[in-house]
């Protein structure tokens, strides 16, 4: 353990939702609900206006309707929340080499590594300092905790939210955990909580009081041991800066089962280029093919292949894909699908059997398509305008899907820095509205870098 609470734990609040209501100012200080609207659909981010009628992450999107029927509900943009997060960790970067990402909202600085904080006074400047500036650069809050242990600097930062800092100090750990529900600690879920419960075991005191035996006697040995040490603030886990991925995977739920074995194969075949894309995006590729099916009775099959060699070929994954598909009986519907590549790599090796089959496939298709007699034109799928995505209208200027249904799309004209626009409707089809990228939260002037245009970063 340190002697000085030099590592932070950064942890944005409401994140998805903060970011929504930043960018539209006819939701702030509103319930806003952020995840799947489908029926079968899960909270990804609820406000803290919306967690005060008890809706949470994770919970049931239909609960949540239940819970809070007068909440706004958004389809996630994770592509804008991704460059806010870009920003904030860029800012975590200047304190520290070392810093560890959890997720788009949350990560762990190791501020000694970075020269930035050596004692209490350094690290406290160091945190008020990075949340001053995402609050200037981004427009949104996060909480910072600050500790000299990653377990305990995360719980720090749980206690500082929403927007703010709590400080651990060193010697004062043990008094801090001993009040505090055993369901504090990393790795204590449900299930644990309720047998430590049976125990007669609910505050992080009374495991140390029932002693490292009980524990091994009552969870078992590795998880009675790790227990017993996270309970006396024992954590000598190291920032790490990068982690290695272990796999690159997409899947999409299905708001109704797909039973059609042909739209299933399509299905899959669009999950494989998704994956591919992330593949190459992160400059990786991959030996092993791996396909996920949920069928209608909730049952998970997992089928893969593996290859010759790594390849990031979006025709070499979607061949395996859908020879995997093939030993996977999907007559009483799907309701998941997934593809996933593993055992990467940053290099590929190309598979000569596939590329050649693949150009036998394409010299076919134009064969095919010389052949085909020529077909009326198909008829133009409604376009689809998803709850809180970002639109642009010819003559009003730039908006927000409040909603769509029956034909219909109701958009409200409202930007980051403007008062709460006018909400008007439109057809679907209305060729003056056209899909468009986010705007920038925070206002920024050219000779900062804010150029205008699309895709301007937060």
């Amino acid at each position: 353990m340190r002697s000085a609470p030099t590592i932070l734990h950064l942890d944005m609040d409401a994140f998805f939702a903060s970011a929504e209501q930043a960018s539209k100012p006819s939701l702030r200080g509103k319930a806003v609900v952020v995840g799947g609207l489908g029926p079968r659909g899960v909270v990804a981010t609820a406000s803290y206006e919306a967690r005060v009628f008890g809706v949470h992450s994770a919970m049931p999107m239909a609960q949540a309707r239940r819970l809070a029927p007068n909440a706004a509900y958004l389809v996630p943009r994770f592509a804008f929340y991704r460059l806010i997060s870009e920003q904030v960790m860029g800012l975590l970067r200047e304190l520290s080499p070392l810093v560890e990402p959890l997720s788009l909202d949350e990560a762990f600085v190791d501020l000694e590594a970075g020269g930035t904080a050596w004692d209490e006074a350094s690290a406290r400047l160091a945190g008020g300092k990075l949340r001053a500036d995402i609050r200037a650069g981004t427009g949104l809050t996060g909480s910072v905790g600050l500790a000299a242990s990653k377990m305990l600097a995360k719980i720090a930062s749980e206690q500082a939210k929403p927007d703010g800092l709590v400080v651990i100090e060193p010697g004062t750990e043990r008094a801090m955990l001993g009040p505090l529900s055993v369901r504090t600690l990393p790795g204590v879920g449900p299930a644990t909580g309720d047998h430590l419960r049976r125990a007669g075991i609910t505050t992080v005191g009374e495991i140390v009081e029932a002693g490292e035996d009980e524990l091994v006697r009552l969870l078992g040995k590795a998880h009675g041991h790790g227990l017993y040490a996270m309970a006396l603030a024992r954590d000598e886990r190291p920032v790490v800066a990068e982690r290695e991925a272990k796999s690159v995977s997409v899947e999409d739920t299905y708001d109704v089962d797909i039973h059609d074995r042909t739209r299933v194969g399509l299905e899959v075949q669009r999950l494989a280029d998704r994956c591919v894309r992330r593949l190459r995006g992160a400059g990786l590729s991959g030996r092993t093919i791996v396909l996920k099916v949920r069928r209608y009775d909730f049952s998970t099959l997992t089928r893969s292949e593996t290859l010759r060699g790594p390849t990031d070929d979006p025709a070499v994954v979607r061949e395996a894909a859908a020879r995997l598909l093939d030993s996977v009986d999907t007559t009483g519907g799907v309701r998941l699908l997934g593809v996933g590549v593993s055992g990467l790599a940053d290099y590929t090796q190309e598979d000569l059997f596939a590329q050649a089959a693949g150009e036998h496939a394409d010299a076919a298709a134009v064969e095919e398509a010389e052949a085909a007699p020529e077909v009326e034109p198909e008829v133009p799928v409604e376009r689809r305008w998803p709850s809180g995505h970002d639109v642009r209208h010819a003559e009003y200027g730039h908006g927000w899907v409040q909603g769509s249904g029956l034909g219909r799309v109701t958009v409200r004209f409202e930007t980051p820095d403007s008062r709460p626009g006018r909400v008007r409707t439109f057809r679907v089809d209305d060729p003056e509205l056209e899909p468009a990228d986010p705007l920038p939260l925070v206002a920024r002037s050219v000779e900062a870098g804010g150029a205008s245009g699309g895709g301007v970063p937060v």
